[in-house]
This record gives C-alpha cells, sequence and structure tokens, in this order.
C-alpha cells in the first residue's frame, strides 16, 4: 500500500495528512485558509493522489505557520508513503499554461532535498493571503519530502494564476515521478541501489 498518515502537533499547529499515491484524486482538505485549501485541492487533483488534510493554526496571528507545517507533514506523508522507492519513475517535469502565466515544473524523488525557486509574485496579496507563503510552503514541501525540485515562471501577470499553474505544474510532475515504471517495477531508479 502506497500511502501514509501523519499527524504533526506543536504550539502553533495540529495538523494531520493522509495521502494515497494511487488513487484518483479525491480531496478533502481543511486548513482555514481558502485559498490555500483550493491550492491543496488542485494538487491531489492533477497528482491523481487521493488527500485530506486537517489543519488547526494559530491563524489568529496570520497564515504562516499553518501553510509552512502542512507543507512538512504533507511532505513525511509523501516520503512515508513511497518507502524504499522501488519501481517509481522517480523524475518528473511539466510545463503548465494557465490564462496569461506559464510555470515550468522539474523534480527528483532523490532524496535530497533541494528548492529552486524562480517564480516571483507581481502582488503580496491574493486576496488575503500573502502570496510568499507558495514558496515557504514548496520549500517546506519539498525539504521533509526529499524532494529536488525546479519551479520557474516563464511569464505571468496574475499573481492566482502564476500561484495556481505552480500547484498545477508540481502537481503534475509529481504525478509522473511517482507512477510505477512498468519496465522496471522491481528496482529503486538508482545505480547506487538506494533512494
Amino acid at each position: 500500500m502506497r500511502s501514509a498518515t501523519i499527524t504533526r502537533k506543536t504550539a502553533e499547529t495540529d495538523i494531520s495528512v493522509a495521502v494515497d499515491l494511487d488513487g484518483s484524486g479525491s480531496y478533502d482538505n481543511q486548513t482555514g485558509v481558502g485559498f490555500f485549501d483550493h491550492m491543496l485541492d488542485q494538487l491531489a487533483r492533477h497528482a491523481l493522489i487521493d488527500l485530506t488534510i486537517r489543519a488547526d493554526g494559530d491563524l489568529h496571528i496570520d497564515d504562516h505557520h499553518t501553510v509552512e507545517d502542512t507543507g512538512i507533514a504533507l511532505g513525511q506523508a509523501l516520503a512515508k508513503a513511497l518507502g524504499d522507492k522501488k519501481g517509481i519513475r522517480r523524475y518528473g517535469e511539466c510545463t503548465l499554461p494557465m490564462d496569461d502565466a506559464q510555470v515550468k515544473c522539474a523534480l527528483d524523488l532523490s532524496g535530497r532535498p533541494f528548492l529552486i525557486w524562480h517564480c516571483e509574485m507581481p502582488t503580496q496579496k491574493i486576496g488575503t493571503f500573502d502570496t510568499e507563503l507558495v514558496r515557504e510552503f514548496f520549500q517546506a514541501f519539498s525539504t521533509h519530502g526529499g524532494i529536488t525540485l525546479h519551479v520557474d515562471k516563464v511569464h505571468g501577470v496574475n499573481s492566482h494564476h502564476i500561484a495556481e499553474a505552480a500547484f498545477k505544474a508540481v502537481a503534475r510532475a509529481l504525478r509522473a515521478a511517482v507512477e510505477i515504471d512498468p519496465r522496471k517495477a522491481d528496482a529503486v531508479p538508482s545505480t547506487k541501489g538506494t533512494l
């Protein structure tokens, strides 16, 4: 079973994440941050990963801890669900257009976390959501998921479209990377024999 559940409780947040890598893209995400829930829904739908998230955070301060800690827990859940990574394709990429925006993503489920982020937003807010939190989420997700993650904005003028294109591009790349390779379903995709 390529699924996992993670719970993470701190003085700032209480988060549970359940993932199924072989799902249909169903989702039930409730973090208390509306725009963020919308992005998590996109991640699940376009990665074809079933995702259920519950987050109770210190939103009276701001959204930062909730978004970052959700990225941490989701990364941990992904890593746990992947196990020894036997049979996965490992790499994924996507160039995704959304209206005025185009975002490219390339990723490697290498176990070596690294984020390259060239996806600046033209505004500081999307509604009440701080646009800098998009990067914070992906930093936490890549670090705790063991993902080498590159996200590059080709162009775009609308922050909502850029952020959504980023989530969808990562989702599509992740979908490709977690899939089982029928030609090497019994092997870890590394000459080292481990990831």
